[in-house]
């Protein structure tokens, strides 16, 4: 039985319930907003939910791949326990066990079940099939689109003038190693080691079920779509979901964010930058439709980024943190967010203690007043964010395909970084960019956190 079921429709409306709304960027980088010291980029809006929120200096996802890390934000499970180590891409989105098992239950679905008002606008990447559509884990309404990426206006690469009123760079191989060549506002270069894929492929933008055309900048419509969802739904309790695909490749930015940002000399850094202010902006819309109605007092919003940044990919600069996305380093996990609830949160606040993405499920569920289930992994923040003596997750598991392994217990932290790769060991407090190896000098403490890993993966299934 679900867990909203045992509260009949009337018992629930007869309760005040908050709004939900989760803003995840995809790919975003620890150190690219104003909020995390970044100057280069203007992120007035994303800035606007840190002064009236909690920014995260300790905000961590469960794997620095995108769906796996969301398969985890959507259960409030570690995505290991039920064997979704995985990130698929390209064709193999389409296999039938490429999604979030039919096993698990999403938080949406347990607050649609008590009568909230559901929606996802933007990026699922947990399913292509029809019963791993969003639609059957728990969204009413859907606008976006099923796998990893998506480019942001129609177009194609081998026909670069259809990419109309964007300036993009794709990855191409065939060039120079580190070379570039512009032509006009299409620019090639060999900058990382694939070339740019086929995103669209068997990809197209649905609206619920249905195929539409869509002709605006992706982050737009995104934007867009989110305001329309609050505008159809702001008289119900509901809990929204953007999930942008930026700052994820294809690297394309409208003319207009481009040319106000031409001081960034760097062609790359400058779509990136475009890429970022866009959706900043995106957000700015999203908070003043918000405000329209008069809701943010009853609205809780958490802002976070699915994994760290790609920097050879997009320039994403996850300082000071070491490594980036497909690595279990600080700058693979631990990532950029905020929590933002007047009158229930502290606003204004720098919170330093770990908070996980799993967190957003139970804290949801417990703001809905829904029982959160006892296979849970997160936490809900109400229970612990206002004492001084709570320590957040005191441990912190990861387990990614290719061997990688980590865990973070107090202040400490393992990391195997592949296949048969040996643990090292990194104080954060005194060593956040993870700079100094202590494994040899301190080998009861790796035993000791060796030894956690190995129990808390015991409990997992084998990875496939």
């Amino acid at each position: 039985m679900s867990i909203g079921s045992s509260l009949s429709a009337q018992e629930t409306k007869a309760v005040s319930r908050p709004n939900i709304v989760v803003i995840v960027a995809d790919d975003l980088g620890y150190g690219e907003t104003g909020m995390m010291g970044n100057r280069e980029i203007p992120t007035p809006n994303i800035d606007s939910l840190a002064d009236r929120g909690i920014r995260c200096t300790s905000g961590y996802v469960t794997s620095s791949y995108c769906s796996p890390s969301r398969a985890g934000l959507l259960t409030g499970r570690y995505q290991s326990r039920f064997g979704y180590d995985q990130n698929p891409t390209g064709a193999r989105n389409l296999l039938p066990d490429s999604g979030l098992p039919l096993t698990e239950t999403t938080f949406v679905e347990q607050l649609r079940n008590s009568g909230y008002k559901t929606g996802l606008v933007g990026k699922w990447h947990l399913g292509a099939v029809a019963d791993l559509h969003p639609m059957q884990r728990g969204f009413e309404s859907f606008y976006g689109f099923l796998h990893e990426g998506h480019f942001y206006v129609p177009g194609s690469v081998e026909h670069p003038d259809s990419f109309a009123n964007v300036m993009t760079m794709v990855r191409d191989k065939s060039l120079d190693a580190g070379s570039v060549l512009q032509d006009g506002n299409f620019v090639r270069g060999n900058y990382a080691p694939i070339n740019e894929p086929a995103y669209d492929q068997d990809n197209p933008i649905l609206r619920g079920k249905d195929v539409i055309e869509e002709s605006r900048y992706l982050t737009e419509a995104i934007s867009d779509e989110s305001v329309e969802f609050i505008k159809q739904n702001h008289e119900s309790p509901f809990c929204l979901m953007v999930c942008y695909n930026a700052v994820h490749s294809p690297m394309q930015a409208p003319l207009e964010d481009c040319e106000a940002l031409k001081r960034i000399e760097d062609v790359q850094r400058r779509i990136f930058a475009g890429m970022l202010v866009s959706m900043d902006r995106g957000i700015g819309q999203l908070l003043d439709a918000i405000d329209e109605h008069s809701l943010r007092r009853n609205t809780m919003i958490v802002f976070l980024s699915d994994n760290g940044g790609p920097t050879k990919e997009l320039t994403s600069s996850n300082k000071p943190l070491a490594g980036g996305k497909g690595t279990l380093y600080e700058g693979g996990v631990r990532i950029p967010m905020v929590w933002s609830f007047p009158d229930r949160l502290p606003e204004g606040v720098v919170e330093q203690r770990p908070i996980l993405s799993l967190d957003i499920a139970a804290t949801a569920l417990d703001v809905a007043g829904l029982p959160i289930p006892e296979n849970v992994d997160g936490v809900s923040l109400m229970s612990w964010i206002d004492s001084p003596l709570a320590k957040g997750h005191e441990t912190i598991f990861w387990r990614m395909q290719r061997g990688k392994k980590a865990l973070r217990s107090g202040n400490w932290k393992v990391v195997s970084p592949g296949e048969s790769q040996p643990f090292e060991l990194y104080h954060l407090a005194s060593d956040i960019g993870e700079e100094r190896d202590l494994a040899a000098k301190q080998p009861e403490k790796l035993s000791e956190l060796i030894n956690r890993w190995q129990s808390f993966n015991r409990q997992m299934p084998p990875l496939k």
